[in-house]
């Protein structure tokens, strides 16, 4: 039942949203980022032809309830959203990180109740429960929809700490730079662990095929060699 189509037959395609740009993972619009690759190639090996759609988390996930999309990227069971969660396939590594000269001291997640925090979209529901205390009981947390504002709000001081992928953050400096001042110090803390993230379906047959797909992409070592091209960047 789990057996991939041959590839003679016509693929079958599956709707995946991937929420807003957040190089290197996801570049909006554009058929690439480690985590567009990884979760393109193992939906090939399961017999899908991959189209993508882009938008804010919670619009996609509004989509996924209604039906108009098949799966959505970056999330988990704690989401809230009733889907078949895939096997874990993309690891992100979040971290607090504010502007050098404010000379924070940020050691655990409940220390961040003290200062304003921007966050990307769910994140008081993805990074764990002591997050989410956090983030209901602090006046000044919110979430951009879009993740490129949180380094805009940071450089410019219009909030005291950004949390996010290290990773995004270093990437969209680049896009931001001819805004803000991308040369100051940066302070940051690292106090999550690594997020493991899956796909929500919304059926389970389509679940269980991209998780065969998943296996076999690991098996073949594309998915090291998909790894490795993005995160020497």
């Amino acid at each position: 039942m789990l057996a991939c189509q041959s590839a003679t037959a016509a693929a079958e395609v599956l709707h995946v949203g991937f929420g807003t740009h957040k190089p290197p993972y996801v570049y909006e619009g554009e058929p690439r980022g480690l985590e567009y690759e990884i979760v393109e190639r193992a939906a090939h090996n399961a017999g899908f032809e991959l189209t993508a759609y882009y938008a804010p988390i919670e619009r996609l996930h509004l989509m996924l309830r209604r039906g108009e999309i098949d799966a959505i990227t970056t999330t988990h069971e704690r989401s809230g959203v009733v889907a078949f969660y895939s096997d874990v396939y993309i690891h992100y590594h979040n971290v607090a990180v504010a502007l050098a000269k404010r000379g924070y001291r940020i050691e655990q997640v409940a220390d961040l109740g003290n200062y304003a925090v921007s966050a990307f979209q769910r994140a008081r529901v993805l990074l764990g429960p002591e997050f989410e205390r956090m983030a209901m009981n602090n006046p000044r947390y919110r979430e951009e929809a879009l993740q490129i504002n949180r380094n805009r709000l940071l450089y410019r001081g219009r909030t005291d700490v950004v949390v996010g992928d290290k990773r995004i953050i270093r990437y969209l400096d680049r896009e931001v730079n001819d805004q803000v001042d991308i040369t100051q110090s940066l302070d940051w803390f690292d106090i999550f662990p690594p997020t493991p993230y899956r796909l929500g379906f919304r059926q389970d047959q389509q679940r269980l095929r991209f998780d065969e797909g998943l296996r076999m992409l690991r098996e073949s070592g594309d998915y090291q060699r998909i790894e490795q091209r993005y995160l020497t960047d």
